[in-house]
């Protein structure tokens, strides 16, 4: 194989490794904001459980706290 030949492999391969390294940055960076993304819909999940516990509690009162029925 000519140095020509050689040269012209090398820079296809060099223009093939840039082309990986900015994909592999892009996924980076998609991962990262994907990451954010997860975390706060773990954040909201969490504070709608807690929301919807409260409205569960406040709506439904303790058997415990209630007079007995008339025929006891």
């Amino acid at each position: 194989m000519s140095n020509d030949g050689l040269e012209q492999r090398l820079a296809e391969l060099e223009v093939r490794l840039t082309f990986i390294d900015d994909t592999v940055e892009a996924l980076a960076v998609a991962d990262a904001d994907q990451s954010q993304r997860i975390a706060a819909l773990e954040r909201a999940v969490r504070e709608l459980r807690g929301e919807l516990m409260s409205v569960r509690l406040g709506q439904a009162p303790d058997p415990h706290s209630e007079p007995p029925p008339p025929h006891y």
